[in-house]
Formats: structure tokens, C-alpha cells, sequence
């Protein structure tokens, strides 16, 4: 079990305190904007597809090469995407109805469960490719491509540091 930190366990910041919390409370909140700016503006990017952003995670998920021939366990999507079983369940029941994708049960041990495309959810996603490679280009005009890089690994350590204090599921 992993150990949370409370505040008063954490390393202090210094000196100037009060001014990092204030880029901290700062930045915190630009992310907090920022997620609800992509789920809004992302839906949208995928709304012809009849997909929401969540839709279109577990399906990218799924169609990357390494998973796209076996799928992904529950517990894979789970750990991949950082969410919870019920808020997943409920996301692959709907692409289960949609006949985007599957569930199989796995070779050799029959309470454990697949999730794949169907050949369906593979054309989707293959359809879906022009809007959402449009989006990532409108989302990202403003940045370079070492921006983007740098953005990507700096969200990386954020998410490692917020993994570190996330109670276990």
C-alpha cells in the first residue's frame, strides 16, 4: 500500500512559500480549464462519429498496434487510462452496444476478459483519424514541435508525482 503524503509531509518549498503556492494555485487551475476545455472542444471534434472524448480514449487505447490484434484487459485499460472500473464499464458497455467493440474471454482463464475493436470500432477509428489529427493540429498551432515534446514530458512527471499520491483503487 502506497504511503500519502499529507501537507504537512510533503517537502517544504523554501523561502518564498506563499509565492509558490500562488503559481501552484495557478497552475492547477489553468490544467483544471484546460481538461474541461478538451473534453468540451474534443467531443465536438468527434461528435460526427457519434463519440465522446472518453469513446474516443478507450478506442485509441485499443486500437494502438500493440493492442489492437489481442486487446486489452479491464485491468490494462484501467491502469492505461487512469480511470476508475465503473466509470470504464459503463464507457465499454456503450461501444459493446455500438458494435465498436468486444469482449472475449481470454485463453486459459475463463474469468478474465478482453477488450477489442471489432472490425467496425477499427473503421471508426480509422474514420475518425482526419478529425481528430485536425483537432491536435488546432489545439496545438501555438506550439512547436520541442514545445510539444517538452509540454509532454513535464504533464508526465506531474502525472508520476499525482500517481505518487493517488490512493490505490
Amino acid at each position: 500500500m502506497e504511503k500519502i503524503l499529507t501537507p504537512n509531509q510533503a517537502t517544504p518549498w523554501g523561502e518564498d512559500e506563499a509565492a509558490r503556492f500562488d503559481v501552484a494555485n495557478r497552475l492547477f487551475l489553468r490544467l483544471y480549464q484546460s481538461s474541461n476545455l478538451l473534453h468540451k472542444t474534443g467531443t465536438r471534434a468527434v461528435a460526427g462519429f457519434g463519440a465522446t472524448t472518453q469513446q474516443w480514449a478507450v478506442l485509441g487505447a485499443l486500437a494502438r498496434p500493440g493492442s489492437r490484434e489481442s486487446g486489452l484487459t479491464v485491468k490494462e485499460l484501467i491502469a492505461f487510462l487512469m480511470v476508475s472500473r465503473q466509470n470504464l464499464t459503463a464507457v465499454i458497455d456503450r461501444l459493446v452496444a455500438a458494435g465498436l467493440v468486444e469482449r472475449l474471454r481470454a485463453s486459459g482463464d475463463g474469468r478474465l476478459r478482453h477488450v477489442r475493436l471489432t472490425a467496425e470500432g477499427a473503421r471508426q477509428w480509422d474514420a475518425m483519424g482526419p478529425a481528430i489529427r485536425a483537432y491536435y493540429q488546432a489545439a496545438l498551432v501555438a506550439f512547436s514541435t520541442d514545445e510539444c515534446v517538452q509540454l509532454f514530458r513535464l504533464l508526465d512527471r506531474l502525472r508520476d508525482s499525482l500517481n505518487q499520491i493517488a490512493e490505490p483503487e
